[in-house]
């Protein structure tokens, strides 16, 4: 199901990223869940594919999400 709104998002989400990578993630997920429409497990596949979204520009420090450095 895609999200309207980080609100939406699954509490492990919202409790861990700040509001920029959940923007990222619920971007990345709601274009993977369309995309993999025909996917009997698109759903897991989408959450799989917003984390690596994420990951491109967050890392974890801690317990808290960062944004990483710029790439050169």
């Amino acid at each position: 199901m895609p999200y309207a709104r980080n609100a939406d998002l699954p509490p492990s989400v919202r409790g861990h990223l700040p509001a920029h990578a959940q923007d990222i993630y619920r971007a990345a997920f709601n274009h993977a869940f369309a995309a993999h429409a025909d996917e009997s497990e698109r759903e897991e596949i989408a959450h799989r594919i917003a984390w690596a979204a994420v990951k491109r520009s967050y890392v974890k420090d801690g317990d808290r999400w960062v944004p990483s450095e710029p790439r050169s």
